[in-house]
């Protein structure tokens, strides 16, 4: 089985992948500082609740877009399931090009949700990922051709709690039903920027890429918010909650030969 790690700025995802199926998933806050064996007291917990033997783990795979907590994930790989873990970085097959002036800038996270979205979706394609960040992704015949990267929504109601004396923290949704955008109060004011105002940049920067384009893109959206915004727009074509980890599961298959 293989032990796939989604690294983000906010959460740490730990799947157990047998061949194409995802078995288990577990995820915890992103600390650098944590140690392997931290993690490893943590997610033997959880395989043991679950049932999942140690021993079951023969390969593993690591993106992340936090450098220090490589290490440790690394370490945790070697001395806890005695296995050498691919991480997604320059050199390995992705099965798509990564068409860009300097391609080590672009974060693993995107690189993997493009190669699982190109590998199961034909043509142009625009990945959204609501995230730490929200970023949207382009991939054009083949090929990954850049992006756009924007704050991520719950970042931006944090800054607006923290930085506005008098603003109350909300959750993050549209007005209640048979109210509209024009806020009648605080909180409904701060629900229609927040929400509405996303849901504008969807569509505006969606808009943008397919005018660039010259051409239609589908649109894929991933991450904890992509169902609460594809009920409220048309520019979201499909929600893959599980788009990461296939992405994972793909780029180990590609590079297993490659382990040392």
């Amino acid at each position: 089985m293989l032990l796939a790690i989604d690294v983000g700025n906010t959460n740490i995802v730990f799947a157990i992948c047998e061949g194409e199926a995802i078995r288990w998933r577990w995820r915890i806050s992103t600390d650098g500082q944590r140690t392997a064996d931290e993690y490893a007291v943590w997610l033997h917990q959880l395989m043991q609740l679950e049932g999942v033997e140690r021993t079951l783990i023969d390969a593993a795979i690591i993106a992340t877009v936090v450098p220090p907590t490589l290490f440790n994930l690394q370490r945790l790989c070697r001395k806890y399931f005695n296995v050498e873990p691919i991480v997604v970085a320059q050199g390995l097959e992705y099965g798509l090009r990564i068409d860009m002036p300097n391609p080590a800038e672009v974060g693993a996270d995107r690189i993997v949700n493009a190669v699982a979205a190109q590998a199961e979706h034909a043509g142009n394609l625009v990945i959204v990922d609501f995230g730490t960040a929200t970023t949207f992704d382009v991939v054009v015949d083949g090929a990954y051709v850049g992006g756009v990267i924007a704050p991520g929504i719950n970042l931006s109601m944090d800054a607006l709690y923290m930085a506005a004396a008098k603003l109350p923290r909300i959750a993050v949704e549209p007005p209640a039903e048979g109210l509209g955008v024009i806020g009648k109060g605080t909180v409904h004011a701060m629900q229609s920027g927040v929400f509405w105002g996303y849901v504008g940049l969807i569509e505006g920067l969606v808009a943008r890429i397919g005018a660039e384009l010259g051409a239609p893109a589908k649109v894929i959206a991933t991450g904890g918010l992509a169902t609460l915004f594809h009920r409220h727009t048309s520019a979201i074509d499909a929600v893959d909650g599980d788009l990461t980890i296939r992405g994972l599961i793909r780029i180990n298959t590609l590079n297993e030969k490659k382990k040392t």
